[in-house]
Order: structure tokens, then C-alpha cells, then sequence
């Protein structure tokens, strides 16, 4: 599922993957079990969990499934989310910032990977940013949609999109991994080599 070549990379001592994700639980009961089963994944393979710090909702399902098989989670909240999306107060390092910059800043410098599960405009807004760090060779990890029985569907074509309107380069499209299941999106993440490539080429004069 990587973009490069080369060996498998050498993963460091403590993976750790920040999880982007809704602070509802959306509907029904499916959105919350894949949650479950990622945290518990990454307990089992023995990774970190970084993500926003609450106890409610997807984020909430994830971080207490890792924290069940004994992952370390790390979290990362703004002072006014605090009590807005309900603060856990069970985590192995929880981070008080002040602003939303600061926690998105302070997770990608925490991280090694990024995986998006369902989630409404904080998720998504996440997820592009860390795809535009990518992009612009700000940082060189793995982004990837956990895609929950074609959640991201219409995501995924509206991107299609934008590459055949010249909106998006093919390569840059490709940056982001679609994964259908959490053992395939955790392969991919582990997996991930960076392209060699040159970030906004110049341009003939």
C-alpha cells in the first residue's frame, strides 16, 4: 500500500498512530466497534495511540479499547474542549493546550502515522492538513482513511474529481492510503515508505 520502494521500514520502539475521529458516536453500533477494534489493534501490535483527549464518542471507544490491552494513549485537548467533548481522565498523558493549532501541532510531533475513522468537519479538517503537511514534504508519515463500510465514499470521488478537473496531481492524490479494515490499514501505515519527489516543481517560464 506504500507509495516507494525499498525494505520494510524499521518501525521505532514505540509506533505510534494518531486516530482523527468523530466525538459522537454516530449511528447504530458498526462505527463504534471498528473504533474498539482499532484501539485494541494497535494494543496488540504494540503501538501508542495519540489522538484529541476525550472520553465520549468514537474517540472516546478507541482510546478505552487501548488503554483495555494496555497501550500507552496519549491525548491532546484544547482548554475550551475541555468540557465540550468531555476530557478522559484514564489516559496514560493527557496535554491541556490552548488552542486547536497547538493540538494539531502538538499530535503530529507525537505521531508516526495518521488514520482518519468516520468523524464530521474536525476530522475531516484534520485529515487534510496532515495530508497538506504530506503534500508540501512538511512531514514525510503515512495518512490513512480507516473507510467504514464506504463511509468515505463520496470523499474518495469528490478527490477523483479533483484530479481530472486539474485541481489535484495524480501523485499527490495517491498520498493518501483507503483502507477497508484494521488490520489492512494498520499493514499499511507500518508499511509506508515516502516518495522521492520533488514538492512543487518549478514552473516553465
Amino acid at each position: 500500500m506504500g507509495i516507494g520502494f525499498g525494505p520494510p521500514p524499521t518501525l521505532p520502539p514505540m509506533f505510534r498512530v494518531c486516530v482523527y475521529c468523530g466525538s459522537s458516536p454516530g449511528r447504530g453500533e458498526r462505527f463504534l466497534e471498528v473504533a474498539r477494534e482499532l484501539g485494541a489493534a494497535l494494543a496488540t501490535r504494540g503501538h501508542g495511540l495519540v489522538y484529541g483527549g476525550a472520553r465520549v464518542g468514537l474517540m472516546g471507544a478507541v482510546a478505552d479499547a487501548a488503554l483495555a490491552g494496555g497501550a500507552a494513549v496519549h491525548g491532546v485537548i484544547p482548554h475550551g474542549l475541555v468540557q465540550m467533548e468531555v476530557a478522559h481522565q484514564g489516559l496514560t498523558s493527557l496535554d491541556v493546550v490552548e488552542t486547536l493549532h497547538e493540538r494539531k501541532a502538538r499530535m503530529d510531533t507525537l505521531s508516526h502515522a495518521f488514520v482518519a475513522l468516520p468523524g464530521g468537519y474536525g476530522t475531516l479538517e484534520e485529515l487534510f492538513e496532515a495530508l497538506t503537511w504530506l503534500q508540501l514534504a512538511i512531514h514525510t508519515k503515512p495518512v490513512a482513511l480507516l473507510d467504514v463500510d464506504g463511509f468515505y465514499d463520496p470523499l474518495v470521488a469528490h478527490l477523483d474529481r479533483c484530479v481530472a478537473e486539474g485541481f489535484l496531481k495524480p501523485e499527490n492524490r495517491a498520498l493518501l492510503l483507503r483502507t477497508r479494515s484494521v488490520t489492512e490499514c494498520l499493514d499499511a501505515v507500518e508499511a509506508w515508505r515516502a516518495p522521492d519527489r520533488r514538492v512543487w516543481p518549478k514552473r516553465a517560464p
